[in-house]
């Protein structure tokens, strides 16, 4: 039976206090789900860098033909310019992988207003890219199938006035808190609450019954 590994690996030190503060910060920015969404673009990242600091050192037919292959593959992915060179690759940073997602994309069309809105519009196979529909937020979009990118027929948000395509939500208003009561009791103003004063026009209540002893003693005396 084949054995399912890890495609990704974290980071070698997981208390890093700097590192920790800037994946919660990527998470906000584009409405991921955890953090191993991070670590597997960062190690399709250190891939590519990788095999571009190998070529680098190395010289022949061989060596020319693989540089090309992953330049070219990293243009179709959109992550570079079709001129760029090896040391464009050395520079690429996790951002330039999160900007081909398709969750961002889609934002970045106009098709949603939000990172969250964005996936949960992906998640509810609402996107179609080249005529597929794909419900994951995480999908690296070709630079070639990026104009396919749309609603797929059947859903509702075809429709540019649908609710939820329509006018960016505003923020809502602050709600004003409740007036504060006034505090019972004698005050500045001497007011009481209503268990410290008898209430006007209310009717006495019945009169206590008498214990039987007392009872006994009365007819007693009389």
């Amino acid at each position: 039976m084949r054995k399912i590994r890890a495609k990704f690996s974290g980071p070698r030190h997981p208390w890093e206090k700097a590192r920790i503060e800037d994946e919660k910060r990527v998470i906000r920015e584009y409405g991921l789900k955890n953090k191993s969404e991070i670590w597997k673009l960062d190690s399709e990242r250190k891939r590519a860098t990788t095999q571009a600091k190998n070529l680098i050192a190395l010289t022949g037919a061989q060596a020319e033909l693989e540089k090309k292959q992953l330049l070219e593959r990293l243009a179709r992915l959109g992550i570079l310019q079709a001129v760029a060179d090896l040391d464009a690759v050395l520079g690429l940073t996790l951002r330039n992988y999160l900007e081909r997602r398709l969750q961002t994309l889609l934002v970045r069309k106009g098709l949603a207003h939000s990172m969250k809105q964005a996936r949960q519009f992906i998640t509810h196979e609402h996107v179609q890219v080249n005529g597929k529909t794909i419900s994951a937020p995480g999908y690296l979009v070709r630079k070639a199938e990026e104009p396919s990118l749309a609603f797929i027929p059947r859903s509702a948000l075809q429709n540019p006035e649908h609710p939820e395509r329509g006018a960016k939500p505003t923020a809502a208003a602050p709600v004003s808190a409740p007036p504060k009561r006034e505090a019972w009791g004698r005050g500045a103003r001497g007011r009481q609450a209503p268990w410290q004063r008898g209430r006007a026009g209310a009717k006495p209540g019945p009169k206590p019954r008498a214990k039987p002893e007392a009872k006994a003693e009365a007819k007693v005396a009389a």
